[in-house]
C-alpha cells in the first residue's frame, strides 16, 4: 500500500481552489485517493461537529491498519490532531466509484494518543 503523506488543511475551498485539489486527487492511486479523502472527510466531520476540537491533521492508518472493501475504508487506528495534541479515532468511509467523493461517513472519538507514541505511530508535532 503506498503512503503518502499530503497535508490538505483547508476545510473549505472557493471553486478554483476545489478544481486544482480534484486534479491532485485524480493523479494519486485509487487507494491512496481513497484514504486521502476520508482523512479530510474526519477533519470536516470532527471540526463542524459539537466537541472541543478542531482538527488540522487526519491519518486513518496511523494507529492500526485499516479495512479496504470495495469503495469503503473503516478502521479503529485513525489519529487526528487538534491544538497540538493527536487523539484515536474510529471510522466508516463510503466513497463514490471514482474515489473522487465521500458518499457516507461515520465516525467514533476515542482517546488522547500519548506523546511518547507519536514517532511510534509516525504522528509529527
Amino acid at each position: 500500500m503506498q503512503r503518502l503523506a499530503i497535508a490538505f488543511i483547508f476545510l473549505s475551498v472557493p471553486a478554483h481552489a476545489q478544481s486544482s485539489f480534484d486534479e491532485s486527487l485524480a493523479r494519486l492511486d485509487p487507494e491512496t485517493r481513497l484514504e486521502q479523502i476520508c482523512s479530510l472527510e474526519a477533519m470536516k466531520r470532527i471540526n463542524r461537529d459539537k466537541n472541543p476540537y478542531h482538527p488540522d491533521r487526519a491519518v486513518i492508518y496511523a494507529v492500526s491498519k485499516p479495512e479496504l472493501k470495495d469503495d469503503s475504508i473503516s478502521g479503529d487506528g485513525g489519529a487526528f490532531r487538534s491544538r497540538g495534541k493527536w487523539y484515536q479515532f474510529s471510522y466508516v468511509c463510503r466513497i463514490s466509484t471514482d474515489h473522487m467523493r465521500v458518499s457516507e461517513f461515520s465516525y467514533r472519538l476515542g482517546t488522547p494518543i500519548p506523546e511518547d507514541k507519536w514517532d511510534e505511530y509516525g504522528l509529527w508535532r
